[in-house]
């Protein structure tokens, strides 16, 4: 299974950016999808997670600027981060937890490479 994570950039402080992530390989089905982001030097941090049927829970420091939504066909996640800060600088990693078996119910947890994201001030 492979997470493939897009869109990031620069961006200046106040506007908006959507990064999308999609996985691809052998998935049986995916649980739970979220986004997560490291500053450097520091440790990764939860931004937002969606489960399968769409109920989302998000950091306070996000929450009301940011959006997690998935594609389920696709297999797919998405985050638009509106009004963006100086301080949500940092790498974004995409997250899935996923199902490769038909036969065995266990879930993996996979992770993409990250995209880095840059607000100008």
């Amino acid at each position: 299974v492979q997470l493939q994570a897009s869109g990031g950039g620069l961006v200046q402080a106040g506007g908006s950016l959507r990064v999308s992530c999609a996985a691809s390989g052998r998935i049986e089905n995916i649980g739970n999808m979220g986004w997560y982001r490291r500053v450097a030097g520091e440790q990764r941090d939860l931004v937002a997670i969606i489960t399968r049927e769409g109920d989302t829970d998000y950091a306070d420091s996000v929450k009301g600027r940011f959006t997690i939504s998935r594609d389920n066909a696709k297999n797919m996640v998405f985050l638009q981060m509106n009004n963006v800060k100086a301080e949500d600088t940092a790498v974004y990693f995409c997250q899935a937890t996923v199902r490769t078996s038909p036969y065995y119910i266990d879930y993996t947890d996979y992770w993409g490479r990250g995209t880095l994201v840059t607000v100008s001030s």
